[in-house]
């Protein structure tokens, strides 16, 4: 590999925290070729999540030099894949491959069901299916390949097809694994980051595995750190053929032979794109509790290179705690498993319950459940359960964190939450009163509620749920009876939800062989694609499937892009 500027491959230590989460001044159009490269290589990757790792290290195992431009310095390299619970599917190797193909178009575009109304990228989704049938059962192997003391951990209620109506799920027999270099797998609410490897689970370890999978390259993977892409760049025939970064306030000019992958995450962080594309309030009405890093950048220089966008609104999302804390003037959200728990319910800003509290948290509806919290109401032209409230009583409060401690933002140190949830309730997110009535005044007078809130009603319905408490039914809407603890042990507490989840989905425009395609549909020569800013999974998502497609498409691509000819310079 041909480089100058040497300094840009060691990774300058810096505090880029705040710096990584600003969003980046994207030019409208592709930069023309500089009269002179700082770095040239084969293959240029932007952005070092699980795509990014992945595609460096499929691209170099079949011959590749790759550069990774990462947003992020190299000690507070904190992207989504880590801060996950490190599932990925891997389905059994004995399971039917024609099935496996029909269960996977399903989730990623429906149109081999029946009674779907609209598919999402019905024109790719057969070759996209084909590669996740072909690929996805081997996914262990592979990361066992790149270090073989990592572990795949069963992961109950996640060894199954979340959709179990859909073609293909009885016969694929799909399962997941969980990450880990432990043989016991630690919790959801113990920490991993900055831990050896040997004592990892959930994303920390899946990504120290694919960081393993890197190492062992060489040099034919170089990280240039602190170096946000901000530009493609093409030639005067349309290819693309390399990337600007900014290092330190100056411009670093990558040249790519053979293509350019972005793979940069979604816009979490950015609030123009929130607002473009989110449903319902955009900014207030949702919260994420993924990489404050991801704000659109890739969107922005794919679009600028003449990309097309597609389902661009998408997001693996549910509804979750937004906390106080802010990036970017957005609220960092936290992964919030304790909603449908016993001695708790959901309820809208009037104080009524609208869903079963279990659809949040379980398969197969806990990922597309915002789709309820964004609920628009033709009739007050305003949303009703924006933000919803989480109402418990004292017996939840004591029994366990709210929160997930170990993984997402509270575990990777973006926000803070104790283990008895004191702090949130000193900081005043929760609300704590000696009567629901009493509790139902005090929400009514925080400022999201907008005075909506009617005390009598959260009276009656919390008066209801208890009487399905005691007949072990919910008649309203059919919750799971393990889960139906009565709300009546003083103090009471309310906490705001607001939809959202690690990430959005929805952003370039793609192909079967995640080439990125112009509006008319056109592959823009070079220019490839993979991860959660061109996720396959756009109509439904079962849990784990981000680092899944990471792992599939980044291993066809980086494959892909290796064996193209050089363009001539």
């Amino acid at each position: 590999m041909e480089t100058s500027r040497r300094s840009f491959l060691k990774g300058a230590v810096g505090t880029a925290a705040v710096a990584a989460a600003a969003t980046l001044s994207i030019p409208a159009e592709a930069a023309k070729a500089p009269k002179k490269w700082d770095v040239t290589t084969d293959v240029v990757v932007i952005g070092f999540g699980g795509a990014g790792a992945t595609t460096a290290i499929s691209a170099a195992q079949n011959g590749a030099n790759v550069v990774v431009l990462e947003k992020n310095p190299e000690n507070h390299h904190i992207s989504n894949t880590r801060m996950s619970g490190g599932i990925f599917h891997c389905p059994d190797k004995d399971g039917d491959k024609a099935a496996l193909k029909a269960y996977a178009k399903a989730m990623f575009s429906g149109e081999n069901i029946p009674w779907k109304e609209e598919g999402e990228i019905p024109e790719y989704s057969d070759p996209l299916a084909q590669l996740w049938a072909d690929l996805t059962p081997t996914n262990l192997d592979f990361l066992k390949s790149l270090d073989p003391t990592f572990i795949g951990g069963t992961q109950p209620g996640f060894n199954k097809a979340s959709f179990g109506n859909f073609p293909g799920a009885k016969e694929c027999k799909y399962n997941a694994y969980r990450s880990t270099y432990l043989k016991r797998m630690k919790t959801f609410n113990d920490v991993s980051y900055g831990l050896p490897k040997d004592q990892t689970s959930s994303g920390e370890a899946f990504w120290l595995c694919l960081a393993t999978g890197v190492k062992k390259q060489g040099n034919k993977i170089r990280v240039l750190w602190e170096t946000p892409a901000f530009q493609l760049v093409k030639d005067t025939k349309g290819n693309v053929i390399g990337a600007l970064g900014k290092h330190n306030g100056k411009t670093v000019a990558v040249r790519a032979r053979k293509a350019v992958v972005i793979c940069s995450g979604g816009y979490e962080y950015s609030k123009p794109m929130r607002q473009a594309f989110l449903e319902g309030p955009g900014v207030t009405g949702w919260a994420f509790y993924g990489t404050t890093s991801n704000t659109g950048d890739g969107i922005a220089m794919g679009m600028a290179a003449g990309a097309g966008l597609e389902k661009v609104g998408k997001s693996a999302a549910r509804i979750i705690v937004p906390t106080l804390d802010k990036c970017n003037g957005m609220r960092i959200g936290s992964i919030t498993p304790s909603v449908g728990s016993p001695h708790s319910i959901v309820v809208d800003n009037f104080g009524k319950r609208y869903e079963a509290e279990t659809k949040v948290t379980d398969n197969p509806s806990r990922y597309f459940f915002y789709k309820a919290a964004v609920q628009f109401d033709i009739n007050t032209l305003s949303y009703p359960r924006t933000p919803s409230w989480m109402i418990f009583d004292d017996q939840l409060f004591k029994s366990k964190p709210l929160v997930g401690l170990g993984i997402s933002t509270v575990g990777y140190g973006l926000t803070k939450w104790s283990k008895d949830n004191t702090s949130a309730l000193n900081s005043g997110l929760i609300v704590k009163a000696d009567s629901i009535k009493e509790l139902g005044e005090k929400i009514k007078h925080i400022e999201e509620n907008k005075m909506r809130m009617v005390p009598d009603n959260l009276v009656q319905t919390v008066e209801q749920f208890n009487k399905f408490c005691d007949e072990k039914k919910d008649e309203a809407f059919g919750r799971r009876a393990v889960t139906l603890g009565r709300i009546d042990k003083g103090p009471f507490y309310a906490m705001p939800l607001v939809a959202g989840g690690p990430n959005t989905k929805g952003g370039l425009l793609f192909d079967g062989r995640h080439r990125v395609l112009t509006w008319e549909g056109k592959p823009i020569p070079r220019l490839y694609t993979v991860g959660e800013i061109s996720s396959v999974l756009k109509f439904v998502y079962q849990g784990g499937g981000n680092l899944t497609e990471c792992l599939v498409y980044g291993r066809s691509v980086g494959k892909e892009v290796a064996g193209l000819p050089n363009l001539k310079a």
